[in-house]
Protein backbone atom coordinates (compact mmCIF):
# COMPACT_ATOMS: atom_id res chain seq x y z
CA UNK A 1 0.00 0.00 0.00
CA UNK A 2 1.21 3.35 -0.73
CA UNK A 3 2.28 5.21 2.36
CA UNK A 4 0.14 8.72 2.73
CA UNK A 5 3.37 10.57 3.06
CA UNK A 6 4.36 8.91 -0.59
CA UNK A 7 4.09 12.10 -3.17
CA UNK A 8 5.13 11.45 -6.80
CA UNK A 9 8.17 13.38 -8.66
CA UNK A 10 7.87 17.25 -9.96
CA UNK A 11 8.45 17.46 -13.50
CA UNK A 12 9.68 20.69 -14.32
CA UNK A 13 10.95 21.06 -18.01
CA UNK A 14 13.65 19.57 -18.52
CA UNK A 15 13.95 17.83 -15.10
CA UNK A 16 12.02 15.74 -12.65
CA UNK A 17 12.42 16.11 -8.91
CA UNK A 18 12.42 13.47 -6.75
CA UNK A 19 9.59 14.16 -3.65
CA UNK A 20 9.22 11.45 -1.82
CA UNK A 21 11.55 7.96 -0.90
CA UNK A 22 14.00 6.31 1.45
CA UNK A 23 17.19 8.52 -0.52
CA UNK A 24 14.73 11.79 -0.61
CA UNK A 25 16.18 15.01 0.46
CA UNK A 26 13.99 18.16 0.60
CA UNK A 27 14.46 20.15 -2.71
CA UNK A 28 16.22 23.76 -1.92
CA UNK A 29 14.98 26.33 -4.25
CA UNK A 30 17.68 29.46 -4.08
CA UNK A 31 16.69 32.91 -4.29
CA UNK A 32 17.91 35.14 -7.09
CA UNK A 33 16.31 38.40 -7.31
CA UNK A 34 17.42 40.62 -9.83
CA UNK A 35 15.46 43.70 -8.38
CA UNK A 36 17.26 47.07 -7.07
CA UNK A 37 14.30 46.91 -4.24
CA UNK A 38 13.49 43.92 -2.79
CA UNK A 39 13.06 43.00 1.10
CA UNK A 40 16.26 41.56 1.81
CA UNK A 41 18.79 41.61 -0.97
CA UNK A 42 17.57 43.92 -3.40
CA UNK A 43 20.39 46.00 -5.42
CA UNK A 44 22.62 42.77 -4.51
CA UNK A 45 22.11 41.02 -7.93
CA UNK A 46 21.24 43.42 -9.99
CA UNK A 47 23.75 43.16 -12.80
CA UNK A 48 24.51 40.23 -15.31
CA UNK A 49 27.92 39.52 -13.96
CA UNK A 50 26.44 39.52 -10.44
CA UNK A 51 23.55 37.78 -10.99
CA UNK A 52 25.69 34.75 -12.98
CA UNK A 53 28.14 35.13 -9.89
CA UNK A 54 25.48 34.40 -7.26
CA UNK A 55 24.03 31.61 -9.18
CA UNK A 56 27.31 29.76 -9.67
CA UNK A 57 27.46 30.45 -5.79
CA UNK A 58 24.47 28.65 -5.08
CA UNK A 59 24.97 25.57 -7.53
CA UNK A 60 28.60 25.07 -5.75
CA UNK A 61 26.46 25.12 -2.24
CA UNK A 62 24.15 22.41 -3.52
CA UNK A 63 20.90 24.35 -4.75
CA UNK A 64 18.46 22.32 -6.32
CA UNK A 65 16.34 24.92 -8.57
CA UNK A 66 17.56 28.68 -9.03
CA UNK A 67 14.63 30.88 -9.03
CA UNK A 68 14.99 34.11 -10.67
CA UNK A 69 13.00 37.00 -9.78
CA UNK A 70 12.99 40.34 -11.44
CA UNK A 71 9.72 42.41 -9.58
CA UNK A 72 9.67 42.90 -5.81
CA UNK A 73 6.84 41.64 -4.07
CA UNK A 74 7.68 42.71 -0.52
CA UNK A 75 4.62 44.09 1.10
CA UNK A 76 4.28 47.69 -0.05
CA UNK A 77 6.08 47.03 -3.14
CA UNK A 78 4.69 48.90 -6.67
CA UNK A 79 3.91 47.03 -9.67
CA UNK A 80 6.42 46.76 -12.77
CA UNK A 81 5.40 47.07 -16.39
CA UNK A 82 5.91 44.07 -18.81
CA UNK A 83 8.76 45.60 -20.53
CA UNK A 84 11.15 46.42 -17.36
CA UNK A 85 10.97 43.01 -15.61
CA UNK A 86 11.92 41.60 -19.06
CA UNK A 87 14.94 44.01 -19.28
CA UNK A 88 15.74 41.94 -16.28
CA UNK A 89 14.95 38.50 -16.15
CA UNK A 90 15.57 37.62 -19.50
CA UNK A 91 19.26 38.00 -19.82
CA UNK A 92 20.34 35.89 -16.34
CA UNK A 93 17.75 33.19 -18.12
CA UNK A 94 19.50 32.97 -21.46
CA UNK A 95 23.21 33.32 -19.22
CA UNK A 96 22.21 30.35 -17.18
CA UNK A 97 19.84 28.11 -18.90
CA UNK A 98 22.21 26.02 -19.65
CA UNK A 99 23.77 25.61 -15.78
CA UNK A 100 22.92 22.02 -15.43
CA UNK A 101 20.08 23.14 -12.84
CA UNK A 102 16.35 23.68 -13.33
CA UNK A 103 15.42 27.39 -13.66
CA UNK A 104 12.38 28.74 -12.43
CA UNK A 105 10.84 32.24 -13.05
CA UNK A 106 9.24 34.03 -10.40
CA UNK A 107 6.47 36.15 -11.90
CA UNK A 108 2.46 36.88 -12.35
CA UNK A 109 2.66 38.48 -15.74
CA UNK A 110 1.56 36.33 -18.75
CA UNK A 111 4.02 37.85 -21.26
CA UNK A 112 6.74 37.49 -19.33
CA UNK A 113 5.98 33.49 -19.04
CA UNK A 114 5.82 33.17 -22.25
CA UNK A 115 9.10 35.26 -23.28
CA UNK A 116 10.30 33.08 -20.57
CA UNK A 117 8.75 29.90 -21.73
CA UNK A 118 10.57 30.26 -25.04
CA UNK A 119 13.66 30.73 -23.52
CA UNK A 120 13.94 27.47 -22.13
CA UNK A 121 12.41 28.40 -18.05
CA UNK A 122 11.79 25.08 -16.35
CA UNK A 123 9.46 26.23 -13.85
CA UNK A 124 6.79 29.35 -13.33
CA UNK A 125 6.63 30.52 -9.94
CA UNK A 126 3.09 32.85 -10.22
CA UNK A 127 2.75 34.53 -6.42
CA UNK A 128 -1.21 34.63 -7.82
CA UNK A 129 -1.27 31.38 -8.59
CA UNK A 130 -2.01 31.73 -11.82
CA UNK A 131 -6.21 33.63 -11.63
CA UNK A 132 -5.06 35.04 -14.80
CA UNK A 133 -6.00 32.92 -17.07
CA UNK A 134 -4.40 34.16 -19.81
CA UNK A 135 -1.01 32.68 -17.71
CA UNK A 136 -2.67 29.06 -17.44
CA UNK A 137 -3.08 29.05 -21.38
CA UNK A 138 0.68 30.39 -21.71
CA UNK A 139 1.51 27.89 -19.36
CA UNK A 140 -1.01 24.59 -20.37
CA UNK A 141 0.86 25.26 -24.11
CA UNK A 142 4.47 23.67 -22.29
CA UNK A 143 5.77 21.51 -20.48
CA UNK A 144 7.31 23.56 -17.29
CA UNK A 145 6.56 23.36 -13.70
CA UNK A 146 3.88 25.23 -11.99
CA UNK A 147 4.36 27.02 -8.64
CA UNK A 148 0.56 27.40 -7.40
CA UNK A 149 0.56 30.13 -4.50
CA UNK A 150 -2.16 31.47 -2.38
CA UNK A 151 -1.77 35.17 -1.62
CA UNK A 152 -4.65 36.99 -0.03
CA UNK A 153 -5.29 40.70 -1.59
CA UNK A 154 -2.09 42.11 -3.57
CA UNK A 155 1.58 43.07 -2.79
CA UNK A 156 0.90 46.67 -2.06
CA UNK A 157 -2.22 46.09 0.20
CA UNK A 158 -2.01 42.33 1.42
CA UNK A 159 -0.43 42.77 4.76
CA UNK A 160 -2.80 45.71 6.08
CA UNK A 161 -5.55 44.18 7.31
CA UNK A 162 -4.99 40.37 6.92
CA UNK A 163 -7.99 38.08 8.01
CA UNK A 164 -9.70 34.85 8.05
CA UNK A 165 -12.40 33.05 9.37
CA UNK A 166 -10.52 30.10 8.89
CA UNK A 167 -7.16 30.34 7.44
CA UNK A 168 -5.85 26.41 6.62
CA UNK A 169 -9.44 25.89 5.05
CA UNK A 170 -9.72 29.02 3.33
CA UNK A 171 -5.59 29.05 2.38
CA UNK A 172 -6.40 24.62 1.02
CA UNK A 173 -9.53 25.76 -0.60
CA UNK A 174 -8.24 28.35 -2.96
CA UNK A 175 -5.06 26.10 -3.94
CA UNK A 176 -8.34 22.78 -4.41
CA UNK A 177 -9.57 24.97 -6.69
CA UNK A 178 -6.19 26.58 -8.86
CA UNK A 179 -4.92 23.08 -9.06
CA UNK A 180 -8.35 22.27 -10.75
CA UNK A 181 -8.65 25.00 -13.07
CA UNK A 182 -4.74 23.81 -14.17
CA UNK A 183 -5.64 20.81 -14.61
CA UNK A 184 -9.12 21.65 -16.51
CA UNK A 185 -7.00 23.22 -19.54
CA UNK A 186 -4.82 20.14 -19.58
CA UNK A 187 -1.68 20.95 -17.07
CA UNK A 188 -0.64 17.08 -15.52
CA UNK A 189 -0.46 17.23 -11.69
CA UNK A 190 3.14 16.54 -11.73
CA UNK A 191 4.12 19.34 -13.00
CA UNK A 192 2.74 21.46 -9.72
CA UNK A 193 3.51 21.94 -6.76
CA UNK A 194 1.69 24.32 -4.23
CA UNK A 195 2.79 27.36 -1.89
CA UNK A 196 0.97 28.42 1.34
CA UNK A 197 2.13 32.27 0.75
CA UNK A 198 4.01 32.82 4.14
CA UNK A 199 3.56 36.31 4.89
CA UNK A 200 1.51 37.03 1.80
CA UNK A 201 -1.43 38.62 3.27
CA UNK A 202 -1.04 36.39 6.50
CA UNK A 203 -0.24 37.63 10.48
CA UNK A 204 1.97 35.84 12.47
CA UNK A 205 -0.38 33.87 13.77
CA UNK A 206 -1.51 32.83 10.33
CA UNK A 207 1.93 32.01 9.27
CA UNK A 208 2.33 29.69 12.39
CA UNK A 209 -0.86 27.89 11.85
CA UNK A 210 -0.12 27.40 8.50
CA UNK A 211 3.59 25.85 8.94
CA UNK A 212 2.66 23.45 11.79
CA UNK A 213 -0.56 21.78 9.21
CA UNK A 214 1.42 22.02 5.99
CA UNK A 215 1.23 18.29 5.53
CA UNK A 216 -2.50 18.84 6.23
CA UNK A 217 -2.06 20.74 2.84
CA UNK A 218 -0.17 18.16 1.31
CA UNK A 219 -1.86 15.28 1.89
CA UNK A 220 -5.52 16.64 0.87
CA UNK A 221 -4.23 17.73 -2.11
CA UNK A 222 -1.38 14.66 -3.09
CA UNK A 223 0.82 17.63 -4.45
CA UNK A 224 4.49 18.78 -3.02
CA UNK A 225 4.53 21.50 -0.82
CA UNK A 226 6.69 24.26 -1.33
CA UNK A 227 7.79 26.67 1.92
CA UNK A 228 9.37 30.04 1.41
CA UNK A 229 10.02 31.40 4.85
CA UNK A 230 13.27 32.36 4.13
CA UNK A 231 14.30 36.45 5.88
CA UNK A 232 10.31 37.08 6.36
CA UNK A 233 8.84 39.48 8.50
CA UNK A 234 7.67 36.65 10.54
CA UNK A 235 11.38 35.63 11.28
CA UNK A 236 11.92 39.11 12.37
CA UNK A 237 8.82 39.58 14.34
CA UNK A 238 9.60 36.20 16.26
CA UNK A 239 13.16 36.71 16.61
CA UNK A 240 13.40 40.76 17.42
CA UNK A 241 16.42 40.88 14.17
CA UNK A 242 17.08 42.92 11.64
CA UNK A 243 16.57 40.76 7.76
CA UNK A 244 20.37 40.87 7.43
CA UNK A 245 20.53 38.89 10.86
CA UNK A 246 17.52 35.92 10.37
CA UNK A 247 19.45 34.01 9.29
CA UNK A 248 19.12 31.29 12.27
CA UNK A 249 15.51 31.81 12.38
CA UNK A 250 15.23 31.15 8.87
CA UNK A 251 17.14 27.55 9.21
CA UNK A 252 15.04 27.04 12.72
CA UNK A 253 11.83 27.46 10.47
CA UNK A 254 13.37 25.55 7.33
CA UNK A 255 13.74 22.23 9.54
CA UNK A 256 10.10 23.20 11.13
CA UNK A 257 8.83 22.55 7.73
CA UNK A 258 10.55 19.93 6.64
CA UNK A 259 9.48 18.54 9.99
CA UNK A 260 5.51 19.29 8.75
CA UNK A 261 6.04 17.89 5.58
CA UNK A 262 7.23 20.65 3.42
CA UNK A 263 9.07 18.87 0.12
CA UNK A 264 10.55 22.04 -1.38
CA UNK A 265 11.93 25.13 0.73
CA UNK A 266 12.85 28.45 -1.02
CA UNK A 267 15.67 29.92 0.03
CA UNK A 268 18.66 32.88 0.41
CA UNK A 269 20.67 31.09 2.37
CA UNK A 270 21.54 28.05 0.33
CA UNK A 271 24.87 26.67 1.79
CA UNK A 272 23.78 27.22 5.58
CA UNK A 273 19.86 25.63 4.68
CA UNK A 274 21.82 22.76 2.48
CA UNK A 275 24.23 21.94 5.58
CA UNK A 276 21.04 22.02 8.26
CA UNK A 277 19.29 19.78 6.02
CA UNK A 278 22.56 16.87 5.98
CA UNK A 279 22.37 16.89 9.77
CA UNK A 280 18.74 16.98 10.54
CA UNK A 281 18.46 13.77 8.18
CA UNK A 282 21.60 12.26 9.37
CA UNK A 283 19.77 12.46 13.09
CA UNK A 284 16.12 11.26 11.57
CA UNK A 285 18.10 8.04 10.05
CA UNK A 286 19.53 7.15 13.21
Amino acid sequence: MESKNTIGDLICGRYRLKMSGEDFRPVVMGVLNVTPDSFSDGGLHVSLDLAITHAENMIAEGVDIIDIGGESTRPGAPPLSVEEELSRVMPVIYALRDCGKPLSLDTRRAAVMREAIAAGIDMINDVEGFRDEKSLRVVSESDCGLCIMHMQGEPQTMQQHPHYVDVMTEVSTFLAKRVAAAESVGIARNRICVDPGFGFGKTLQHNLDLLANIEQIQSALRLPVLAGLSRKSMIGQLTGKPVEQRLAGSLAAALAAVKHGARILRVHDVGATVDALKVWQAVEAV
